[in-house]
This record gives C-alpha cells, sequence and structure tokens, in this order.
C-alpha cells in the first residue's frame, strides 16, 4: 500500500510509520458565533500560540463578526436590543404577533428558542402573544419546525430568515 509522505510530497511505500499517525494538536474555543479552532504540531507550540493571543480577543472577533459579516447584527439595530434575558423588540411599530415571533426567533442563538422563552422575551417588550398558537401556524407557513419533535425549541427555517430580512425588517426599516 502506498502511503503520502508530507517530507518527501509524493506516494512512496517506505514511508514512516509515525509521519502517517502524525497527530495535530488543537484547542476549541466556544463562543457566541461559533468555534474558533488553534491547531498546532506540538502541545508546546499550541502554548505558545496561546500566550501570543491577544486580551479580548475573543470580544473583538465576536464583535467583528456580528458587526460585519452578519447582516442581522445591522438589521436589528433600534428594532431589537440584546438583554441578559434574550433579544427584547425595541421598536415603536405595530409588528404581527407572528412578526413579533419571528423577529425574536431571528435574533436568537441559532434561530431558536422554546415557547417559554419567546413568551417571555414578547412579555418583556409589552407584547402580549399566544406564542404556541402563533408558532402552530407559523409550522403550518413553512416558517418554523422543531427540530427534535422530542424538544420543546422551534426554530427558523430558512424560509422564516427569508420571510424576516425581505419583509419584517424592511417593513420596520422604511417606517423608522
Amino acid at each position: 500500500m502506498h502511503k503520502f509522505c508530507h517530507n518527501t510530497k509524493k506516494y512512496n511505500t517506505q514511508c514512516n510509520i509515525e509521519e502517517v499517525f502524525l497527530k495535530r494538536v488543537e484547542a476549541r474555543i466556544k463562543t457566541s458565533f461559533g468555534e474558533i479552532i488553534i491547531e498546532s504540531d506540538s502541545p508546546q507550540e499550541l502554548l505558545n500560540m496561546l500566550e501570543t493571543v491577544p486580551e479580548k480577543f475573543v470580544e473583538k472577533i465576536s464583535d467583528f463578526v456580528s458587526n460585519r459579516l452578519t447582516p442581522s447584527g445591522a438589521q436589528l439595530k433600534g428594532i431589537i436590543e440584546s438583554t441578559t434575558e434574550g433579544p427584547v423588540i425595541v421598536t415603536t411599530e405595530n409588528l404581527t404577533h407572528y412578526d413579533a415571533v419571528g423577529l425574536i426567533l431571528y435574533a436568537s442563538h441559532e434561530h431558536k428558542s422554546t415557547v417559554t422563552q419567546i413568551q417571555k422575551l414578547l412579555e418583556l417588550s409589552n407584547i402580549k402573544s399566544v406564542v404556541p398558537a402563533r408558532l402552530n401556524e407559523m409550522t403550518k407557513r413553512g416558517r418554523v419546525f422543531k427540530p427534535d419533535p422530542n424538544k420543546p425549541e422551534f426554530k427558523l427555517t430558512i424560509q422564516g430568515e427569508k420571510w424576516i430580512e425581505s419583509d419584517v425588517l424592511t417593513k420596520s426599516v422604511k417606517k423608522a
């Protein structure tokens, strides 16, 4: 059997076994937007790399991602405010209950949340709605789904995300 040897950059039957099974060392840093992976060839090299990471690196990357790479960060300004409880609707525009539920899901981590959490966030937004009924209708319209039928979470579908971006957010921005 031929193995690819990284030292010689060609296939060779006499490649060192150690080279074929050489493992890389990695550190995975969980963030609000995903995961940062730092890799190296040795544990010591990984530690050296981590020591050079600037202070507040994760915060700066997170801000960069939300402000420049995630369109929802800029689009939600003046409509949704992030709180310790989760996203709260702050716009004074009239929204339908469907719009409000959709906005809460859109602004939530991974575009998903539970009925209880959505209800709580709508109440903090001074919006009264029968959330289970709205989610049921939104499911029928293809805007939300339950990723795991055994869990009480609902998630926006891609169609639901596009609906928020093209209809709900543009409607709120035009009126603002």
